[in-house]
């Protein structure tokens, strides 16, 4: 028998094998959903269901007619850190420019200098309540990347709390390394010796402890250039770990053909693409990971060119970019809302950029995203009239349940 059945219930798989030009979330009407150590042992129409709901489930639930699809993936978040920059934003709004703010030591180096003062435990308390309220946003997978402690010890401490996050709290974890974030200034105007730095100190000390799953880094006029982001790749196809990269968020810097190249899982951010980068993205596979919140928060002016991923195919994942600087959201919904008013994305774009691209993007399709047979029990039930309602809220929409590895858990 199975542990548990799932009836009552609509279901939005985000299944490839169900979606089609007429049906773009995947739907089965009337479904039910079996359960066995936290992996879906069955799932379709009740009426095809092998016997009566009795006779397979040692628990049964009633969805009452509600609607369940896969816990939602958030598959780019800055959201291990300590301090608070509200006062900046206030600043801004009040005529402070960036560069002033800067200099009276805000801005990102703020975060730096309060994420290394704290200690570990209170970096993760600190990060967890973020993460709690991430997940009753319903979030079951999460990206969570370092970069606000650049230094070895700081660096694998952002690590550790994201290791520890996915040890304590019911929600799958994703850690990247993004040393290259910003240079420290302890490095002041020698950027090559801080990414050897990265390669010959940090990267083998966090690899040897375990905590990073992928490597990330910002290619940028204001941070680091294609050739000193070639060199992190390069040791990091010598350790066998994926990349990934911000790339073309203020300017096109090449750092997207880079990512190209190697393989990255995503490339994030990508307002400033051009066709011949979009062309590289297909060949590669790679997941154009869109940042609504960002684009919104600092008020940019030129969009990601959606109309080009869709003519190359390119998958289009969104995540919330939780970070101090430019975008404090933990709201996947509400990010769904501002690409479809923002991108003009679809609703079912959006949908499938937060579930099965989402966990494409982290290399973790096979586990999470969509609900087959044989995936993740990770779902979430919610009290909507379809499955367009998730991105039409202006400030999302929360489910009413989430079960996590097949295990009913209350939304924190």
């Amino acid at each position: 028998m199975w542990d548990t059945l799932w009836t009552d219930i609509h279901v939005a798989t985000a299944d490839p094998a169900l979606i089609s030009d007429q049906d773009g979330y995947g739907c089965i009407h009337h479904a039910a959903i079996g359960i066995e150590n936290g992996r879906i042992s069955w799932i379709g129409a009740t009426s095809d269901l092998p016997d009566a709901p009795q006779n397979l489930a040692h628990k049964i639930h009633s969805g009452n007619g509600l609607w369940m699809t896969p816990g939602l993936v958030d598959a780019h978040t800055h959201v291990i850190y300590a301090g608070d920059r509200s006062l900046e934003f206030a600043e801004r709004l009040n005529g402070v420019s960036y560069a002033e703010i800067a200099r009276k030591g805000g801005g990102i180096i703020s975060t730096v200098n309060a994420t290394r003062t704290v200690s570990e435990d209170e970096l993760f308390d600190v990060t967890a309540r973020r993460v709690r309220r991430m997940i009753a946003e319903g979030t079951t997978t999460l990206e969570m990347k370092s970069g606000y402690g650049l230094t070895l010890q700081d660096e694998l401490k952002q690590l550790r709390v994201a290791r520890a996050i996915g040890a304590s709290l019911p929600v799958r974890v994703h850690a990247t390394f993004l040393g290259a974030h910003a240079l420290p200034p302890e490095f002041k105007d020698r950027q090559d010796d801080y990414v050897s730095h990265l390669i010959t100190d940090i990267l083998p000390q966090a690899v040897e402890e375990k905590l990073i799953d992928s490597i990330d880094g910002f290619c940028e006029n204001i941070a680091f250039t294609p050739d000193q982001i070639e060199r992190l790749f390069i040791a990091a196809k010598d350790l066998k770990i994926p990349v990934r990269l911000h790339s073309e968020q203020l300017s096109n810097s090449g750092g997207t053909k880079l990512a190209a190249r190697y393989g990255a899982l995503s490339t994030d951010h990508l307002e400033y693409v051009v066709e011949d980068d979009v062309i590289d993205l297909a060949h590669a596979g790679t997941v154009a990971m869109l940042l609504p919140g960002a684009f919104y928060f600092i008020r940019e002016t030129r969009m990601p060119p959606i109309d080009l991923f869709r003519k190359h195919n390119v998958p289009m994942g969104l995540a919330t970019d939780c970070n101090p600087g430019t975008s404090p959201s933990v709201s996947l919904t509400g990010i769904m809302n501002m690409a479809c008013t923002l991108f003009r994305m679809t609703p079912e774009e959006t949908f499938s950029a937060v579930t099965r691209i989402g966990a494409q993007a982290l290399r973790l399709q096979n586990i999470t995203g969509h609900l087959a047979t044989g995936q993740a029990a990770d779902m979430l039930l919610w009290d909507i009239a379809s499955p367009h309602e998730l991105s039409y809220w202006i400030g999302g929409r929360r489910p009413v349940q989430r079960i996590f590895d097949g295990k009913l858990d209350p939304v924190i």
